[in-house]
């Protein structure tokens, strides 16, 4: 008989195990997860261990279900099953437990960001009356071979910029965009030591900002690409420039919404799509 139960926050060690059980063997390229990943995740994403699930058969972990929450909604960030109990309602029982208990709680929004390969989980949340709200899709930008720098703009300088600067000039969150939940804003506070920036600025004030996180050997990931002036991308394709002038001849841009930046201006930017997610959304 398969038990379900709601997690607390002492149950760290066993939603690590029930994600080493269940997430890993689909993903076998990751790394186990760790009590110290699983608590910057609690940091970064908000994860609620009251809002994950274990699904139990005996003594074992058979399922496991990651939630993160904000006011504005849950985060559904990542369901498993062992592949030795698979099509047996588990994932589809975790999904109802986790909607009835928010339609009592709150918040009233459940969405959750499932890669177009995983054909499984997207028929999962289809059959869970989730619908496709938008496609997030991967960006690469690439400029191994360029040497030359793009003109600045006339009137303006580079700066370097933080997320606290961003925040003290109000521009974090003003007219913010929709973006996926590991950029918003309260990830990006969340990561503001791990993550660098520079800006395009007049006397007047900033114009532009590019926010990133370097990786190592890895490419650098961009988190937030911004113009707040209408120039047809000028101003961010010359931070694109000086990221390039500094060695960066490869950069991500993951997961970035529809309405967030336009598919045209990234491809005029250098941009070429690498992957899509599908954003799911329910109300329970």
């Amino acid at each position: 008989m398969t038990a379900y139960r709601f997690c607390r926050t002492d149950d760290i060690a066993l939603l690590v195990d029930a994600l080493n059980r269940c997430w890993v063997p689909h993903f076998p390229d990751q790394p186990l997860m760790t009590p110290a990943a699983f608590k910057r995740s609690i940091r970064d994403l908000q994860v609620w261990c009251s809002s994950c699930m274990v699904a139990f058969s005996g003594a074992d972990p058979v399922g496991v279900l990651i939630g993160a929450k904000r006011p504005s909604g849950t985060l559904v960030h990542r369901i498993a099953v062992h592949p030795d109990h698979l099509r047996q309602g588990h994932g589809r029982h975790l999904l109802d437990s986790l909607g009835s208990k928010l339609a009592i709680l709150g918040p009233p929004r459940i969405v959750a960001e499932v890669p177009e390969t995983r054909v499984a989980a997207a028929g999962l949340f289809g059959a869970s009356g989730y619908l496709q709200e938008a496609l997030l899709t991967d960006y690469v930008w690439q400029r191994e071979d360029e040497d030359s720098v793009t003109p600045g703009v006339e009137g303006t300088f580079v700066i370097p910029v933080t997320v606290d600067d961003l925040a003290a000039n109000g521009l974090l969150e003003a007219a913010e965009p929709q973006t996926c939940w590991e950029r918003s804003v309260e990830t990006l506070t969340a990561r503001k030591d791990d993550i660098a920036g520079l800006a395009l600025a007049s006397d007047e004030r900033i114009e532009a900002c590019i926010l990133y996180i370097e990786h190592g050997t890895a490419p650098a990931e961009i988190v937030s690409l911004r113009t707040f002036v209408e120039d047809g991308g000028s101003r961010q394709k010359q931070l694109l420039s000086r990221l390039r002038a500094r060695g960066m001849t490869v950069l991500t841009f993951p997961k970035v919404h529809p309405t967030e930046i336009s598919s045209d201006l990234l491809a005029t930017l250098g941009f070429r799509p690498a992957g899509a997610y599908r954003l799911y959304a329910a109300r329970p």
